[in-house]
């Protein structure tokens, strides 16, 4: 699990609650089924019209991957890469023993073209395209939850609207409760919305560019040690170039 994420979505939650409890003990005013409705219902309707269905779909399997941690550090891989890049320089029968054990499959796939004699220019191409493509798909993701983060407060606007007009058809017929509820759902649906969009949804196409611009270091990282591995480059000289994905206080030095 992503504790980053986990704790900031706790301390948001815990300031508004505590912000609130500060006002008055009654939480319960800010809890309202028809405002939840209007924003969350309308906001699904509207990503639903914007993007294609498949990719609404996969809209809680992009939840999880917001939550869900990751324990890669390229540093790590650079080593790995650099042992792969020694095996390679004993010859390609010890290589094609050694890609079994390589755990990242754009990398296993990249020393698999080497070992299959596939040419360099090739072997780039492939791997480049193999990288654009996958930002593509991810930035796909990271756009729903932006729409999400954007439509949210602008459901919230209609829900304000909505009870605005409750709220005024009161004063005609002279009922204080139609007043009530009107107001309470005016404020508490620009709340709703506003609460989705800040706390939740563009915090999360946030942390989703943010890890296409990692996967897109690393995958550049095996793109190059690929390269630097088809040429038979010396693992010093791997390691050396490797370094230059990774800040200097990470590189990596010869024991």
């Amino acid at each position: 699990m992503d504790i980053a994420t986990i704790v900031g979505i706790l301390l948001g939650i815990g300031s508004i609650l505590g912000g609130i409890l500060l006002m008055t003990p009654d939480l319960a005013m800010f809890g309202s089924a028809s405002s939840f409705a209007i924003v969350f219902g309308g906001m699904i309707a509207s990503v639903s019209v914007a993007f294609p269905l498949q990719e609404v779909m996969k809209l809680g399997a992009a939840m999880g991957a917001v939550f869900k941690g990751s324990k890669e550090r390229l540093g790590d891989e650079v080593d790995g890469a650099v042992e792969v890049a020694e095996t390679a320089r004993k010859g390609v029968a010890e290589l094609e023993s050694k890609v079994g054990s390589i755990d990242n499959p754009f990398f296993r796939d990249g020393v698999q073209m080497v070992i299959d004699g596939m040419a360099i220019d090739e072997l780039v191409d492939i791997l480049s395209t193999r990288i654009e493509y996958r930002e593509s798909r991810e930035r796909t993701q990271a756009d729903l939850f932006k729409s999400m983060g954007v439509m949210s407060p602008a459901w919230g606007m209609i829900g304000t609207l909505i009870g605005l007009v409750v709220m005024l058809s009161g004063f005609g017929e002279g009922g204080t409760d139609t007043l009530g509820v009107g107001m309470s759902a005016a404020l508490i649906t620009t709340f709703y919305g506003a609460v989705f969009a800040n706390l939740f949804f563009l915090p999360m196409s946030a942390k989703i560019l943010t890890r296409v611009a990692f996967h897109s270091t690393q995958q550049s990282l095996y793109l190059e040690a690929s390269r630097l591995i088809h040429q038979k480059k010396h693992p010093i000289i791997v390691r050396e170039k490797l370094n230059s994905f990774i800040p200097p206080k990470e590189w990596k030095r010869e024991e």
